[in-house]
């Protein structure tokens, strides 16, 4: 059994054929399905289909790149929606300066509001982290310090320093496609570094397609390729990578229901 950690099914590119998306995973046994919203507005929406699916749950928050279309953003409107039981932790959200330095004061002070609502509510952080290594660092060990609060670094692709502060304060560490890329040597090493017990794998999709796949729309039945490169670096077999993955996402997300 695998699990999809993070992946955007509610996006518009699988308006088409979501529900085959759906059989698709289910066929290559990826059981548990994490579909993160990156937008309280959708996740409402988000909501509505994870009731309707069988073991699929959603998130709640906005990612770093609509940090200016909430000034006024609050913890409230976090709290609110995580009343619900398909929400089980907060994020898609952080830091990313890549494309949206104009806005690095907005994104501080959005993502500084996730920090807290993951605090008072005791959900995971799920955080998204581009070119922002030092701020992130410093957010996160400083936010720790005042009141310690779980989560992971989503799609990682960072560098060791960012890896090992996000460890040191207990945080897991989620393997995307970008792992199977060729020119991820770098990235493999840092995997190789990582404790079992704090490993992830996802797609990201419709994002970062993983080899054999790359270049085509991402899906969450491609996590297994993931999961087969993580495996070689981590001198494990497929199937165990499966069930420590698997464990370690039940052991994040503790609020997601396990079939008996």
């Amino acid at each position: 059994m695998f699990v999809d950690s993070h992946c955007h099914i509610n996006s518009e590119d699988f308006d088409a054929d979501r529900e085959d998306v759906v059989a698709r995973a289910r066929e290559m046994k990826v059981k548990y399905i994490l579909d993160v919203s990156d937008d309280v507005v959708k996740t409402p929406d988000i909501i509505k289909f994870c009731s309707a699916h069988k073991n699929i749950y959603t998130t709640t928050g906005v990612h770093p790149e609509l940090a200016d279309k909430y000034p006024d953003f609050s913890v409230d409107i976090l709290l609110k929606q995580v009343q619900s039981p398909y929400v089980v932790g907060i994020g898609e959200c952080g830091l990313d300066f890549y494309y949206n330095a104009d806005i690095k004061t907005q994104q501080l002070k959005v993502f500084q509001t996730h920090i807290e609502a993951a605090q008072m509510s005791g959900l995971p952080l799920i955080v998204h982290s581009r070119d922002a290594d030092d701020e992130m660092i410093k957010m996160l060990t400083d936010n720790y310090k005042k009141k310690p609060f779980k989560g992971e670094l989503h799609c990682f692709s960072s560098t060791e320093r960012l890896c090992r502060a996000a460890l040191e304060i207990g945080f897991y560490i989620s393997a995307s496609g970008i792992i199977t890329f060729k020119k991820s040597e770098e990235l493999r090493q840092i995997f190789a570094t990582v404790p079992t017990d704090r490993l992830l794998i996802e797609t990201d999709s419709p994002f970062l397609a993983p080899t054999p796949h790359r270049g085509k729309r991402n899906e969450p039945a491609y996590v297994v390729n993931t999961a087969q490169i993580l495996a070689e670096v981590k001198k494990k077999s497929i199937e165990e990578i499966a069930q420590i993955t698997t464990q370690n996402f039940f052991d994040l997300f503790d609020k997601v229901k396990k079939d008996e």
